[in-house]
């Protein structure tokens, strides 16, 4: 049972590493190459786990040589664009001018079925309301609308920016109990500004549950309910 156990961890952490060297994609995001190596390396690690005649050198050879084949093959793609297309292939228009190109979604095998949906999920339920799709190389569809049917924005209602309104993102800062650093410089604060608004509210880092800021001073700070002691 033992033995079960370490090769369960490493295999499991050596997957863990080619998942986190890929990136931080959804497996709905994953590129072509990127899902195939995901398959593989699952494939792969189990046989050790299950088998344990088989050599935890043999499962361990394949998942290294897929890591880094796939980071070798991302660096390609990066640097060449017929690589890349090759690999991943291009996005295709599937709808252009209002117009449902048919041979395209035949092509992709894509049915009509399959493009309303997409549609709904981005909250278009009218077919009529569609400039431009294009079929992104990861599945995913990216809709134009025409101009009558698109949200309402500042600028058709020429509404000029100015410091009122112009409102910058949050950052979170801390997150149960522990500072984001690398947040806490984007809004071009410090350790310092962090103690003074800690100390005026009457707080300590360990019991914040949640805090955001952007580089104007506006923060939201949120304590545990259950504090520790």
């Amino acid at each position: 049972m033992a033995i079960v156990f370490i090769r369960t961890l490493i295999l499991y952490l050596l997957v863990l590493i080619g998942v986190r060297l890929m990136g931080k994609r959804q497996v709905s995001e994953l590129q072509t190459s990127e899902l195939v190596t995901t398959i593989l390396l699952s494939n792969i690690s189990i046989m050790p786990i299950q088998e344990t005649s088989i050599p935890l050198f043999y499962g361990i050879v394949p998942l290294l040589s897929l890591i880094c084949f796939e980071v070798i093959l991302s660096f390609v793609c990066l640097k060449s664009s017929k690589t890349r297309h090759l690999i991943s292939g291009r996005p295709k228009a599937v709808i252009n001018n209002g117009v449902i190109n048919q041979k395209l979604l035949l092509d992709l095998r894509l049915s009509v079925d399959d493009l309303m949906a997409q549609l709904r999920q981005q909250q278009i339920f009218d077919i009529r309301d569609v400039e431009l799709a294009m079929l992104e190389i990861n599945g995913t569809l990216s809709v134009y609308q025409k101009f009558n049917s698109r949200n309402i924005t500042t600028q058709m209602l020429n509404i000029k920016d100015t410091k009122e309104n112009n409102n910058e993102p949050q950052f979170i800062i801390i997150s149960d109990g522990t500072i984001i650093e690398d947040n806490l410089n984007l809004c071009n604060k410090n350790k310092n500004w962090l103690d003074l608004i800690l100390k005026s509210e009457n707080q300590s880092l360990k019991n914040i549950l949640l805090m955001t800021s952007d580089s104007k001073d506006n923060y939201v700070l949120i304590p545990k309910e259950i504090k520790n002691s």
